[in-house]
C-alpha cells in the first residue's frame, strides 16, 4: 500500500517512503505553502533521521533555510514553528510499529486541514518543483524545546506539582527528557522508567495488558503517586493512577478543559460521552476522528473558550487560560496539557487521581485494535453492516438489541441498554478499531473483548 494521509500525517511503510517519494513530498508541500524558512523535527525511529536528512537536503536545494530542532515532539516543533511563522515537517509515525513512518505538515497557522491535505496531493501528482532564494541555509534549533518546557513551568507555576512523585515511563517517546524537565521543574521527584533503546510502538489509545501490569507494579514498588508517558511523537499521552492504572485520553481531556474553564469543546464521535453530561461545557461538538476535523469543528465553536481533545487524549487549547499565569493557544495535538492538568486538578483540591476521575459521571470506555488486517476484507464487511439491516442485526445481536447507529466515522451503534460498540478501520495503519461505552468498567471491557473476536475472524 503506498503512503498516504489518514487522520493525521502522511504515513506509510519505510520502506515505501523512498528518498524520491520524500523529496517529491517535500517539494508539493513547498510549493503550496511557498516559504522563506522551514521546520524540521523528527520521533526516535531508526528510519527518522535519514528521512529528515532527505528533507533538510531537498528544502535547502529549493532555497529555503532550515530550522532544524532535531529530535523533539510534535506540539513542541508546532509551538516553535508557529511562533515563527514558519511552516514544518514532522518525521514520524506516532504510534505505530517502526517498520512504518510518516510526515506531518505545519502550516504557519498551525496543522494542515484535509483541504490542504488535498492541494498537497494535487501537487505531488503534478510532480511540482520549489525554487525559492540561492540554496538555503540550515541552522540548529535548540531554543524549539526550551520554549516548550518555560511555556508549562510558567503557566503552571513552579510548585503546582510539588510533593508528587512521578514515574515516567521513557520507552522510546521522543519526549521522555522533556516530561521529566517540566515535571522537576513544576515541583515534582521523578522515577525514570524502562528506558529502551529499540522503538517501542506504544499506543495510548490500546495501551497491551503487559504494559498495564508493568505500570500497577511499578507504582507499588516505587510508591508512586502517578505514572506518566506519551506516544512515540508526544502528541498523545498516557497517564496513570497512583495505583497503575491507565487514565483513558477522553477522561484527560474532561479533566483539562474543566481545569482551564472551557465553555466549547469539540470532540470526536468516539469519545466518552460523559463529556455531554457535563454542566461546565455549554457546548459540545461531536466530529469525525482526526484532529483536522477537531480542528475544524473549534472553528464552529460558539464560544471563544473553545478547546478539543480526541480519545487517543491529544489536546488542543484555541485560547488564552489562565492557570498560575496565563497559558498561551496551541491549537494542535499536545500530549502535556491533558497529563499536567489532571495532576495539577488533583493537587488543588488535594485529592488522588482515582478520587478525582470516580467523581465524575459513571461512563466507561474501552477500546483495542486487530492489527494486520486485510484492507479490502475490512472495508467489505464494515459496508455490510451498514448497508445491511439484516447483516447489522445479527453482527450485533449478541451486544443487544440496537436503538441508534451513528456513521459519523466509522459505524456506531447504540444499544437499548445504553451500551455503545464503535467499529471503524485505521487511517493510518492496516488495523481496525474497536470502542466499547457502558456504564461499568467491566462491562465496557467485556463488550470490547468479545467484539474483537468477531471481528477478527471477518477481517483478516
Amino acid at each position: 500500500m503506498a503512503p498516504k494521509f489518514g487522520t493525521s500525517g502522511l504515513r506509510g511503510l519505510v520502506t515505501e517512503l523512498t528518498d524520491e517519494l520524500v523529496a517529491d513530498y517535500v517539494h508539493a508541500f513547498l510549493s503550496t505553502v511557498r516559504p522563506g524558512t522551514l521546520y524540521l523535527g523528527r520521533d526516535l525511529r531508526p528510519s527518522s533521521p535519514r528521512i529528515a536528512k532527505v528533507i533538510r537536503d531537498t528544502a535547502q536545494a529549493a532555497g529555503v533555510d532550515v530550522a532544524d530542532c532535531g529530535a523533539l515532539g510534535t506540539p513542541a516543533l508546532a509551538l516553535a514553528s508557529m511562533g515563527a511563522k514558519a511552516p514544518a515537517i514532522m518525521v514520524t509515525g506516532s504510534h505505530i510499529p517502526a517498520d512504518r513512518n510518516g510526515l506531518k505538515f505545519y502550516l504557519p497557522e498551525g496543522e494542515v486541514s484535509k483541504q490542504d491535505e488535498a492541494a498537497i496531493n494535487a501537487a505531488y501528482a503534478e510532480r511540482s518543483r520549489y525554487k525559492g532564494h540561492e540554496t538555503g541555509a540550515c541552522r540548529d534549533a535548540p531554543e524549539a524545546e526550551a520554549r516548550y518546557v518555560a511555556r508549562y513551568i510558567d503557566a503552571f507555576g513552579t510548585d503546582a506539582l510539588g510533593g508528587l512523585r512521578i514515574g515516567v515511563y521513557r520507552h522510546s517517546s521522543v519526549a521522555r527528557d522533556t516530561m521529566e524537565t517540566i515535571f522537576r521543574g513544576l515541583g515534582a521527584e521523578i522515577v525514570p522508567l524502562a528506558q529502551s533503546d529499540t522503538f517501542i510502538p506504544v499506543d495510548t489509545e490500546a495501551v497491551d495488558p503487559e504494559t498495564r501490569d508493568r505500570l500497577r507494579s511499578w507504582c507499588h514498588e516505587h510508591r508512586l503517586d502517578a505514572i506518566a508517558s506519551t506516544d512515540g511523537d508526544a502528541d498523545r499521552p498516557m497517564l496513570s493512577d497512583e495505583t497503575g492504572k491507565v487514565i483513558p485520553g477522553d477522561i484527560l481531556g474532561v479533566l483539562s478543559a474543566r481545569l482551564l474553564g472551557a465553555k466549547s469543546v469539540v470532540t470526536p464521535v468516539s469519545s466518552n460521552d460523559m463529556v455531554r453530561r457535563l454542566p461546565e461545557f455549554d457546548e459540545v461538538i461531536l466530529t469525525r476522528i482526526g484532529s483536522p476535523f477537531v480542528i475544524e469543528g473549534m472553528a464552529r465553536a460558539a464560544h471563544p473558550e473553545i478547546v478539543g481533545f480526541e480519545a487517543n487524549g491529544g489536546f488542543l487549547l484555541g485560547f488564552e487560560a489562565r492557570i498560575a499565569a496565563p497559558l498561551s493557544p496551541l491549537p494542535t495535538r499536545d500530549c502535556m496539557l491533558p497529563i499536567l492538568a489532571p495532576l495539577a486538578a488533583a493537587q488543588r483540591s488535594r485529592t488522588c487521581l482515582t478520587e478525582l476521575v470516580a467523581a465524575l459521571p459513571p461512563c466507561f470506555t474501552a477500546a483495542d485494535r486487530v492489527q494486520d488486517i486485510d484492507t479490502e476484507k475490512a472495508k467489505a464487511f464494515l459496508d455490510a453492516l451498514i448497508r445491511d439491516d439484516t447483516a447489522r442485526t445479527a453482527f450485533f445481536a449478541p451486544f443487544g438489541h440496537i436503538a441508534t447507529t451513528d456513521l459519523t466515522d466509522g459505524l456506531r451503534v447504540d444499544f437499548d441498554s445504553g451500551d455503545v460498540l464503535h467499529l471503524r478501520p485505521s487511517g493510518n495503519a492496516p488495523e481496525f478499531r474497536i470502542y466499547a461505552q457502558a456504564q461499568n468498567e467491566d462491562k465496557a471491557l467485556a463488550l470490547v473483548r468479545h467484539a474483537y473476536q468477531s471481528v477478527a475472524s471477518a477481517v483478516s
